[in-house]
């Protein structure tokens, strides 16, 4: 894979690419008017995402950073993305073109204040992995094969003006509108800053590892802080396939099995117990070992769920609370679903929205074993997401709605559930985790 020898750091330089970015996006949407005339409308539109997914997503691998990582965050709302910019922007996950060699060796002597070959016996400077924040390299201490991952120069620092340029792209799609919109945005970018902060990725992920080490089936690093700092971790490097490779060859049905129960407890017991939980469900942060064992990576993104969003939340998860309307709206409003200067219309168009969605997507929960190789289940949430996605009804409404914890408690659920069909696990037992406790 070419390598990178230069990030854009500065606000000028990470503007002028997007604006480069945008430049070729019109020619493509002119290309597109010109295709209507000879294709049918449908095939020009697909070749239209086609295009421009390939040039938003090579534009944003080569800035790195919050930028890369909207895209990957993107690439998870399958049922809003066109398929073009979820298989483009699923990339971001774990194969982006990594640092040069001689970049790399700049990079951590700036981090470190030492080259890597003075820190440890050996350093391999090609990385093995690159994601949008930062890039994983072996190296060997006394003997044990250890993973230091090497945060990109730059990303850091680029966060605030990264996510102002995005801003106008993610209003457009979610349809945001009114004056307080910037909660969401500053949300994402404190969670943003946090991921960039290697020290307290380490104090979380010694924290998860801990908490549930006890979850059987699950495996994690050590991490070790003498060789690390805030844009650098070292931690074991972990033998095993990467969850998406496993997933796509795998014929083993008691092993997912076993690997999808591993997964969801580990979820649940966070989510239900730690009431902090892992909100960056993909599968560049797994890997599965011989024995069938999954193995956790990367706590850079942990989201802390208030009590106040976790009651009515969970409440809403059980189907006989669905059911009873005047509870269901009380809820609504609990969790700002519903606001108090929504129009008439407005109040009943997304009391019935979410009300199909919630009876659908909570349909786990509602018994002790869920089938999550279910394709119908799958197929009815891609087509409600494609229905509302369009529907010209929501675009006249105010998006804007949604306590801020949404954000990250749904990108979880959306991950997750993602995960589970991907392994195709079937009978997993749904509470489970309270035999953890």
């Amino acid at each position: 894979m070419k390598t990178i020898d230069k990030i854009p750091t500065s606000k000028i330089q990470r503007a002028t690419k997007l604006v480069s970015t945008g430049a070729k996006v019109g020619v493509n949407y002119l290309k597109y008017y010109s295709d209507k005339i000879v294709i049918s409308k449908e095939e020009a539109k697909e070749r239209l995402n086609k295009n421009n997914a390939e040039d938003i997503y090579d534009g944003l691998k080569q800035l790195k950073g919050s930028a890369l990582k909207v895209a990957q965050m993107l690439s998870m709302e399958k049922s809003i993305l066109p398929q073009a910019y979820v298989e483009k922007f699923s990339l971001a996950q774990f194969s982006v073109p990594p640092l040069s060699p001689p970049l790399v060796i700049k990079t951590f002597k700036r981090y470190f204040g030492k080259t890597p070959n003075e820190i440890f016996d050996t350093f391999n400077a090609t990385s093995v992995n690159a994601a949008s924040i930062g890039q994983v390299h072996l190296a060997e201490k006394d003997g044990k094969k250890l993973a230091v991952k090497i945060q990109y120069p730059g990303v850091a620092e680029s966060i605030s003006s990264d996510l102002t340029m995005v801003k106008p792209i993610a209003i457009s799609m979610f349809n945001i509108k009114g004056k307080d919109s910037d909660k969401y945005f500053k949300e994402v970018e404190h969670k943003l800053i946090e991921e960039t902060n290697y020290i307290l990725e380490i104090k979380q992920s010694k924290h998860i590892a801990s908490s549930c080490a006890h979850i059987p089936n699950l495996k994690f690093p050590n991490y070790y802080e003498d060789y690390s700092s805030e844009r650098i971790i070292t931690m074991d490097y972990m033998e095993g396939q990467h969850l998406s490779e496993f997933t796509s060859d795998n014929t083993n049905q008691d092993k997912a099995n076993q690997l999808g129960q591993a997964l969801w407890d580990f979820y649940m017991f966070q989510i239900h117990h730690l009431k902090k939980v892992h909100a960056d469900p993909h599968p560049g942060n797994f890997l599965v070992s011989n024995n069938g064992a999954l193995i956790a990576l990367d706590f850079g993104c942990m989201k802390s769920i208030p009590e106040d969003f976790y009651v009515p939340y969970f409440e809403l998860a059980k189907k006989k609370n669905i059911n009873n309307n005047q509870y269901f709206i009380d809820k609504l409003y609990q969790l700002e679903i519903l606001r108090k200067d929504d129009s008439k219309e407005e109040l009943d168009f997304f009391t019935d929205m979410f009300h199909e969605m919630l009876s659908l997507f909570t349909q786990p929960f509602h018994g002790e074993t869920f089938d999550f190789s279910d394709a119908g289940f799958f197929g009815k949430i891609a087509e409600l997401g494609e229905r509302y996605s369009k529907s010209t009804d929501l675009k006249k409404m105010n998006g804007n709605r949604g306590s801020k914890h949404f954000i990250y408690i749904n990108r979880t659920f959306f991950g997750l559930y993602n995960l589970m069909f991907d392994l195709k696990a079937q009978n997993i037992k749904i509470n489970n985790y309270k035999s953890l406790l």
